[in-house]
């Protein structure tokens, strides 16, 4: 019981080193492509007079993608 408590801290502190050094990427603009994440072609933008609406689909079919391929990996590495 403890012995899975300590895993699952350990996970989550790795997701969040993750995470921390993914927000400073963005934040710094090492990475061009980046630059590009909620623009993409498929992203649902209207503006009107008094409205703004903005759903970034395309972009969250990618970051889905994505986290289900590394979470994928990790499961298989288990």
């Amino acid at each position: 019981m403890i012995e899975d408590i300590a895993r699952l801290f350990i996970f989550l502190g790795i997701i969040f080193l993750f995470l921390g050094l993914f927000f400073i990427l963005i934040s710094s603009d090492h990475i061009p492509f980046l630059k590009y994440l909620g623009k993409l072609p498929g992203d649902i933008y209207i503006e009107k007079e008094n409205f703004k609406f903005y759903f970034p689909i395309t972009t969250s079919i990618l970051i889905s993608i994505l986290l289900s391929l590394i979470f994928y990996i990790i499961n298989r590495l288990r």
